[in-house]
């Protein structure tokens, strides 16, 4: 998978018109950069360039304690290896290929694109101070964002995997729960379902699942608590697995019935109704070449014509390799977002569709949904929660 992935970063490359990717680390078990996850799938201890161009090489310089390493991955078909420094065989491969322009692990906006440490910037420029290329640096993103965002079949697949595991332990945490748990403890049952399968949670444990019953939890992104479950309470829960490297991140609610209670409150029942709404319209909206912000809108927009507060945060992340995996985002025009609501949407790309907002006096109803966008739009990849469970 990681040869088509870095085939596919030359093709990338000639789209772009960009000459050569230039990935440079050191020490990647202590620091990591994320993008080495799709281009190396190892750990490297002194200085390293990892280079990718346009005509289709594949160049490593690495130390000669990493090489064997290196080579056994046979992702690279010319890895050069030093003792001293760096420096000579990365000028002597820039001046053989002169390239005009060299994207580098660095980025304002998408954090998957900025691997690159101050320190370790500062030593390229150094290198390159005194060649005529120490001017052609520029930020890899364009390439890094089309590379994760774009998955292969088999990374959708993988996805795809992760998704269904995580909808059976959904399955198996609606039958355990009670009036009476802690959040903490319907955490505890699905961690131990995650032991189980031998799979990894798609995120920190600490929060993943993250469960919120009720009408006064810490909200999004807190941790489990001792909070007891209540008839009357609206549950949510934030969960998903990593299997084979490649995650789900799902969200479904709850409704804890009262005693004489046969069914939903209707001040409940058309609390997530809206959700359900809205993260349909999204569905049907996406399309290639729109961009995320305008998605977002209209999800945004129908939960505030409900008379709802709008929700604090973007409509929708990618996920692949991370639960965020990256740039293009289906979010609102806000300053802390920078360009990644305005960068369109592309085929292949995998989003989460999560809207959430509070019902007075019972707790947040929210769902989050997995979808793939295709030629013509997009397709569920989750199975779509249509109404509220009841226990």
């Amino acid at each position: 998978m990681l040869k088509a992935k870095i085939q596919q970063a030359v093709e990338i490359l000639k789209e772009k018109q960009l000459d050569m990717w230039l990935t440079f680390v050191r020490e990647t078990e202590a620091i990591a950069d994320p993008c080495l996850d799709l281009t190396l799938g190892t750990n490297v201890t002194w200085q390293s360039a990892f280079i990718i161009t346009r005509c289709g090489k594949t160049i490593a310089i690495v130390g000669s304690l990493d090489y064997e390493r290196v080579r056994l991955t046979g992702l690279y078909k010319d890895i050069r290896k030093y003792v001293g420094g760096l420096k000579e065989e990365l000028l002597s491969v820039l001046n053989d290929l002169n390239p005009q322009k060299i994207a580098i692990n660095t980025s304002k906006n998408d954090y998957m694109a900025d691997g690159l440490t101050h320190g370790m910037y500062e030593l390229l420029m150094g290198m390159t101070a005194d060649t005529k290329f120490k001017n052609r640096f520029i930020s890899s993103e364009a390439i890094i964002s089309a590379l994760r965002g774009r998955k292969t079949e088999s990374e959708i697949k993988r996805i795809k995997a992760a998704i269904q595991l995580t909808e059976d332990i959904y399955a198996q945490v609606s039958e355990y729960m009670r009036p009476g748990m802690t959040e903490l403890d319907v955490a505890r049952f699905i961690l131990g379902k995650v032991a189980e399968n031998g799979v990894e949670t798609a995120w920190e444990q600490n929060s993943c699942p993250a469960v919120f019953t009720g009408p006064d939890t810490a909200g999004a992104h807190a941790d489990p608590t001792e909070r007891i479950i209540q008839k009357g309470h609206v549950l949510n829960i934030d969960f998903g697995v990593k299997k084979d490297d490649y995650c789900a991140d799902i969200q479904r609610t709850w409704y804890f019935l009262r005693d004489g209670e046969k069914e939903t409150p209707p001040e409940v029942l058309r609390g997530f109704n809206t959700i359900i709404e809205s993260v349909q319209m999204a569905k049907d909206a996406i399309r290639p070449g729109k961009q995320g912000w305008e998605i977002d809108k209209i999800a945004r927009d129908h939960i505030l014509s409900r008379g709802y507060p709008e929700y604090p945060h973007g409509l929708g992340h990618q996920v692949g390799r991370s639960t965020h995996d990256g740039a293009g985002m289906l979010g609102p025009r806000w300053e802390r977002y920078g360009n990644v609501p305005y960068l369109p949407i592309e085929v292949g790309q995998v989003y989460t569709i999560e809207p959430r907002l509070p019902i007075e006096g019972y707790g947040v109803a929210t769902v989050e949904e997995m979808i793939v966008v295709t030629e013509d739009g997009c397709e569920w990849l989750s199975h779509p929660q249509k109404g509220i469970f009841l226990i």
